[in-house]
């Protein structure tokens, strides 16, 4: 594994590290004032589509993606993009159109989708010209277990009629998100992990109850679209809206759920990076009995500490996407689960430190770090609890023996 990124790979890096330090950090405050401006709105504001068109220009757009319509970048080459993204979770991601739960129904679609799917929902995903929900999680099944899922697809002549509850639904409540992708049970009598299928449910359709958005420790995500509660009243569809075939479902999300776990881990680093660039400043300029704070050995530990972890963590993720690249999901599945576990956890704690260092301002909206870690904390839950990834990697490695 070569650590230093190719040229071409190492001149785009910079150009998007310029485009975050420059555009997007300074553009958080004008977000701010536009949701302000806008309460109850659930759509991209002026702001980020101005970004959007600036990064569109320079050629930073669908860098997250492989393949046609993307930037062409591997995994490997696609890491040190994503951690400059986590910098600004509002603005980084969705600046360059790489923004969840779209990266992952876009993948989905490049790879599991029809000719007459990919030219009606993936070309204009592809374009930042609609946004998109990922339907999964549901409020009455324990959904770690996704053989869980109690929403029915149910197959009548040429179409499938859709009953059932979901909620966590990320970017459901923007009115732009025209298209859902719902996991169901086709066939509750198919072996367990063949029940499932997946289907396109446009937003407009009939049946289709957006009930609620929900918060996470209090905040909506109004910039990304929030997390809606959705209901599923015998909602028609044409059979032609299924991905892949029935049963297919369970396999299409895994293949979904790893480039999203990495993602969302390399995103993560970029958070705790920019919450340890924070602190610094911080630590240098409070000054506390006589002296600043960076002169107090707790605070020069936290420091290290959170340094360590750092870089530790981003060479497992550096190693997971090698592995992706070079011997596929598969065979990388201990390394993404580890990552999935370790990163969040990890960042998680160099938050804490950090709403630590900044005392009760370090609870306020007046810096992020409040707000990033309650970023890092759902990521604890997001595409899998901790437990369950860790009950999967130990019984792999128990039998490894």
């Amino acid at each position: 594994m070569e650590f230093a990124p190719d040229p071409a790979t190492a001149d785009l890096v910079e150009r998007v590290r310029a485009f975050i330090h420059d555009r997007v950090i300074p553009a958080e405050a004008v977000l701010e004032e536009q949701l302000a401006e806008t309460p109850g709105k659930w759509n991209l504001r002026p702001i980020v589509r101005e970004l959007q068109a600036s990064a569109r220009e320079q050629g930073l757009w669908n860098l997250f993606l492989p393949g046609e319509g993307g930037a062409g970048l591997t995994n490997l080459q696609y890491a040190p993009i994503a951690e400059l993204t986590g910098w600004s979770p509002k603005l980084g991601p969705v600046s360059f159109n790489c923004a969840a739960p779209d990266t992952g129904n876009m993948e989905l679609l490049a790879e599991f989708g029809t000719d007459a799917q990919k030219t009606e929902w993936l070309e204009p995903l592809l374009d930042g010209r609609i946004r998109s929900a990922f339907c999964m999680t549901e409020p009455d099944v324990a959904s770690s277990d996704a053989t869980n899922i109690a929403t029915r697809i149910v197959r009548d002549g040429d179409e499938y009629v859709i009953t059932g509850r979901k909620w966590w639904s990320t970017g459901a409540m923007n009115p732009d998100a025209a298209i859902f992708i719902v996991m169901g049970k086709t066939d509750v009598d198919a072996p367990r992990h063949r029940q499932q299928s997946m289907i396109l449910v446009p937003r407009g359709t009939e049946g289709v109850e957006i009930v609620r958005p929900l918060t996470v420790f209090g905040y909506d995500d109004r910039d990304h679209g929030g997390h809606a509660e959705i209901v599923f009243h015998d909602v028609r569809v044409p059979a032609a809206n299924l991905i892949g075939g029935e049963g297919d479902g369970f396999a299409i999300a895994q293949a979904r759920l790893g480039p999203g776990r990495i993602h969302h881990c390399m995103r993560a680093l970029g958070m705790a990076e920019r919450a340890l660039a924070l602190v610094v400043s911080r630590a240098n300029e409070r000054v506390a009995f006589g002296r600043p704070i960076a002169e107090q050995g707790v605070v020069r530990q936290w420091v290290a500490e959170s340094r360590i972890q750092l870089e530790a963590l981003r060479l497992l993720v550096l190693k997971t996407a090698w592995l992706m690249d070079t011997v596929g999901n598969r065979k990388a599945m201990t390394e993404i689960q580890a990552i999935k576990i370790a990163v969040p956890r990890a960042v998680q704690e160099i938050l804490d430190r950090a709403i630590q260092v900044f005392g009760a301002a370090g609870l306020s909206s007046d810096v992020p770090v409040a707000e990033l870690f309650a970023g890092a904390r759902a990521l604890r839950l997001a595409d899998g609890p901790d437990e369950v990834h860790l009950n999967a990697l130990g019984k792999a490695e128990l039998g490894r023996a």
